[in-house]
């Protein structure tokens, strides 16, 4: 094998290849990258056994043949280059050389033979979604999701139909303290889908390759009961295998009467919470309280080791006045996700799941679980 390949265009790719790549593994060929020199360029391989990410760069190909290698060690080699410079990888002997100016690597290498590839089996369900719509699906869910193993089942993002007056596409991330679900109008070819949980890892590396994407670059969907791919580009695609597990029913925690409701600045009720969290540094101290009266929200903090902190924010509230006590960062985590100025908080006792989302008509709608102060 030898090929000759732009030093930028080859740092990209292995940007994403090795960070599927755990760096700790007990089989040694996980390790590595699998790297092919074919007639269509240079073509590179990762996988954990449950992700795989595929991508094919333009490269000058000499001699073709395949090999694996270190995925960090080529990495790292390759970003401390010189900018600029053409990088040849040669194999020869079970070692790959890689060359570029004055610099000369030589690196030990596996057989390609060993290395494991998720098959490639039919995907009955097929679908496309523009990024900038993938992007906004991911990030409006994503921080929901849960970290606990185990209730692995919470471990990603549920996607499935929703068949009701007019059919959406829904993803729903919960860890047992927030919710988060948007909806988007349900793409041509999607009716028909098992609904299927995405795993956390999947999740971060799709939205990673997302960001080398315009808007209206079109991402095709492919999945089954057991597997999804994500096809970037015909140069890059992504397969994972799917969470095996029971999505809970999340519509019952969804509240459909808090008729007691806070219309509130975004930004201000962010920077405020911020603020006032300055001095909550332990587990316990997480709770921030809203004290809700007319036309105002009063935020505070206590904390037993640094004191008090409190601020006064203008609302919009009508309703009995009343207190309810939040985690902080929840609560943040959700506001991040608001696009809009003004955001609606859906409230019906202290102790009862809160509403939060920008308007009726949102795509987007985020469920938090108070906490007593």
């Amino acid at each position: 094998m030898k090929a000759t390949v732009e030093r930028a265009t080859l740092l990209k790719c292995l940007a994403h290849i090795q960070s599927v790549v755990e760096r700790r593994n007990t089989i040694p060929i996980l390790s590595n990258v699998l790297i092919e020199a074919r007639s269509d360029g240079l073509r590179l391989m990762a996988t954990d056994l449950d992700l795989q990410v595929v991508e094919t760069i333009p490269a000058v190909i000499d001699l073709n043949g395949a090999t694996t290698v270190s995925a960090h060690t080529l990495f790292d080699i390759v970003r401390k280059l010189s900018e600029g410079s053409q990088v040849e990888l040669a194999v020869a002997n079970d070692k790959m050389t890689v060359v570029a100016n004055r610099s000369r690597f030589s690196l030990a290498t596996l057989k390609r033979d060993d290395f494991p590839v998720i098959a490639e089996t039919e995907l009955p369900t097929q679908f496309s979604l523009k990024a900038a719509e993938l992007r906004e699906l991911i990030d409006s869910t994503r921080f929901a999701i849960s970290t606990e193993e185990t209730r692995y089942y919470l471990n990603g993002i549920y996607i499935h139909a929703f068949e009701g007056a007019s059919p959406k596409l829904r993803a729903v991330a919960t860890d047992g303290h927030r919710l988060a679900r948007i909806e988007l109008d349900l793409p041509e070819g999607a009716a028909n889908m098992p609904g299927v949980i995405v795993p956390r890892k999947c999740v971060g590396e799709v939205r990673k390759l997302l960001d080398e994407y315009g808007d209206d670059a079109l991402i095709e969907i492919s999945l089954s009961t057991s597997k999804i791919r994500f096809r970037f580009s015909a140069e890059a695609t992504l397969t994972s295998k799917l969470i095996d597990g029971t999505f809970p029913d999340y519509s019952r925690v969804i509240p459909t009467a808090n008729d007691r409701i806070l219309k509130i600045d975004t930004r201000s009720l962010s920077e405020g919470v911020d603020r006032v969290a300055a001095i909550a540094t332990t587990e316990k101290t997480r709770a921030v309280k809203l004290a809700l009266g007319r036309d105002k929200v009063t935020l505070s903090v206590t904390s037993p080791e640094n004191g008090t902190a409190a601020e006064e924010v203008p609302a919009d509230y009508n309703s009995p006045e009343f207190e309810v006590g939040f985690n902080y960062r929840y609560l943040l985590d959700i506001l991040g996700q608001v696009g809009s100025e003004q955001v609606d908080v859906h409230l019906a006792d202290a102790a009862a799941p809160t509403l939060i989302r920008e308007s009726d008509d949102s795509r987007a709608l985020y469920v938090l679980m108070p906490m007593r102060v």
